[in-house]
């Protein structure tokens, strides 16, 4: 089967990420505007011929309780989910937005709409995880880059830099990386490693047939730029640039479809049934020669 992926899709425009305030904790809704913008990423991305596949989109049974030593990420207790979704709002109605088409009723839905049961794509469970939650930003919610600027010069502080000095009153970065680690492990561990070992599943699925391996989180700019440098094994204070707009869509996979080469893939094609292309893990000799 094709190599495995991760989707890392931003949540759309909010009134406080048009004009740079830091939203951490603050819920607060999508803007019209943005609204509007998910569903064109939906109707271009999500589909049986886009980039994003619904039916390759992994489902798995039931995760039961962590061990001791392990933080349990699914909310509410043993529930496992491949579609791995924030806490807040404004990541939620993303997802809604994108129009997967999940069998089960989301999480957050009080009862389903017979529109949206008529158009089953995936039967990808979602997954709510504070995992994945913005970063807390302490003191400096709701506040612009310039406005913390200004703050620190009349402190007498440097230059910040969150990658650095994460946030006052709110996570350092070595809190952030801990969280964003289970959710690799996690990730890793019960979908990508069985997938690109041949064992995609339960039943059909082992011969590489039926379920796919991807997975999708639906969070938040500072958050996923984060995943993304952990994924590929950077320590946040790197302060790797990577920009993820509003709404954004960005793809992590791996090199050679091996599970110890985690890559960030700038550039991902549509999918088309039957093709074969990527059977293992890339595009043949050419991927091995760098072409």
């Amino acid at each position: 089967m094709p190599t495995p992926r991760a989707f890392i899709i931003r949540h759309g425009e909010t009134a406080w990420s048009l004009n740079g305030r830091h939203t951490g904790t603050t819920d607060i809704p999508l803007t019209a505007a943005g609204e509007k913008r998910v569903r064109a990423t939906g109707k271009a991305l999500v589909g049986d011929d886009r980039l994003i596949v619904p039916s390759k989109v992994a489902h798995m049974y039931a995760l039961p309780p962590s061990p001791p030593n392990k933080s349990n990420l699914a909310s509410g207790g043993g529930a496992a989910g491949v579609v791995y979704v924030s806490p807040r709002h404004r990541a939620q109605r993303t997802l809604e937005l994108l129009d997967m088409g999940c069998r089960d009723r989301l999480p957050w839905v009080q009862k389903s709409n017979a529109s949206q049961e008529s158009k089953i794509r995936t039967n990808a469970k979602v997954q709510i995880t504070d995992a994945i939650r913005e970063w807390d930003y302490g003191l400096y919610e709701g506040i612009t880059s310039s406005e913390i600027a200004a703050q620190r010069q009349a402190q007498g502080l440097g230059a910040w830099d969150i990658w650095r000095d994460g946030c006052p009153g709110g996570e350092t970065p070595a809190d952030v990386t801990e969280r964003l680690d289970r959710v690799i492990a996690d990730i890793r561990g019960r979908f990508h490693e069985a997938a690109m070992l041949g064992e995609g599943g339960e039943g059909e699925e082992k011969k590489g047939k039926g379920q796919g391996a991807d997975v999708l989180l639906v969070a938040h700019g500072h958050i996923l730029r984060a995943f993304a440098m952990r994924w590929i094994g950077r320590e946040l204070g790197e302060g790797v640039s990577l920009l993820l707009e509003a709404g954004g869509v960005g793809t992590l996979s791996y090199e050679h479809g091996r599970v110890e080469e985690p890559a960030i893939l700038l550039g991902g094609a549509f999918v088309v049934e039957g093709e074969g292309v990527g059977e293992k893990g890339g595009e043949g000799k050419e991927k091995e020669n760098g072409a």
